[in-house]
């Protein structure tokens, strides 16, 4: 049985980049724990539509687009809920004798196919597309929903952490200062909390386990209908250099715990006033 090439191969044999690029790319993914694809899309050296055709040539798969234009009736949807789908970026496209067509991002997550499998009885064939895709797929067909804000409460505050402590005083002092307040205790939770209510901002702890504030920011800016909303990162944990890396990356501020109530309130109304100008009116500008 012949080896399967590596994905970096793959792309200097379709001539998507040169042996230079891809060492270039490898040397910089070492002891990063992200995917040799991810890194090349953050250097824009390839897009999210290259990595799909040279996945599916890898693993002699097919690709599937345009995946929010079609009607998917509600038994469908209803094989895997809307955080799975977020989290793991697949989207269940039809069931034809015993078999679940799937749309998804990775070929290599094994895990998911395999638990999805056992809990639908189904057998599995998975259909390559780009994340964009699923997020336009996950938002029209299961996030239809948009919560209305409270009569007089203009902006809302996403404020995502794992110690309830902080997050009750976080959600405390937000509200008493005239915020609507969504309160999530993990970021797996808030991804699809994101995309239902589209706060005006989101305030993340770092830390966390299974998906940290930082993977939350990346699908929160992978996705076009969350890719503006300003995140504020906070932590107890970030050197000087991690909370400059934090800013780099695009995040609109951090803040070190223990979070100061006064400033917590005073960093928030100057993040959304970067984005949105006059916080005394409802906001204008949709993101």
């Amino acid at each position: 049985m012949a080896k399967r090439k590596k994905f970096g191969e793959v792309l200097v044999d379709e001539g998507v980049l040169d042996e230079v690029t891809l060492q270039k790319a490898l040397k910089k993914q070492a002891g990063t724990g992200k995917r040799l694809g991810q890194i090349l899309e953050e250097e824009n050296v390839i897009s999210e539509r290259d990595i799909a055709l040279v996945l599916a040539r890898q693993f002699g798969l097919k690709t599937v687009k345009n995946i929010a234009a079609h009607n998917f009736p509600e038994q469908i949807l209803d094989l895997v809920d809307s955080e799975k789908a977020l989290q793991k970026l697949i989207f269940p496209l039809r069931v034809e004798e015993k078999t679940l067509y799937l749309a998804m991002v990775n070929p290599l997550d094994m895990e998911t196919l395999d638990t999805l499998s056992f809990g639908t009885g189904l057998r599995i064939v998975p259909y390559l597309t780009t994340p964009n895709e699923i997020h336009s797929a996950i938002n029209k067909h299961y996030l239809k929903s948009m919560q209305a804000p409270e009569q007089g409460k203009w902006w809302r505050i996403m404020v995502v952490d794992n110690q309830l402590q902080s997050l009750s005083a976080a959600v405390s002092v937000l509200t008493k200062e005239g915020f609507e307040v969504i309160q999530c205790n993990n970021c797996i939770e808030a991804l699809p909390a994101a995309v239902n209510a589209h706060p005006h901002l989101i305030i993340t702890e770092i830390n966390m386990p299974k998906m940290s504030g930082t993977d939350l920011y990346r699908s929160l800016k992978k996705n076009p209908h969350t890719s503006e909303i300003p995140v504020i990162a906070t932590s107890s944990r970030a050197t000087a250099r991690e909370e400059a890396e934090l800013l780099d990356m695009g995040f609109v501020d951090f803040i070190p715990k223990p979070v100061n109530g006064l400033r917590l309130c005073a960093r928030s109304k100057k993040s959304l006033k970067l984005v949105y100008d006059d916080l005394s009116a409802p906001p204008t500008k949709k993101i």
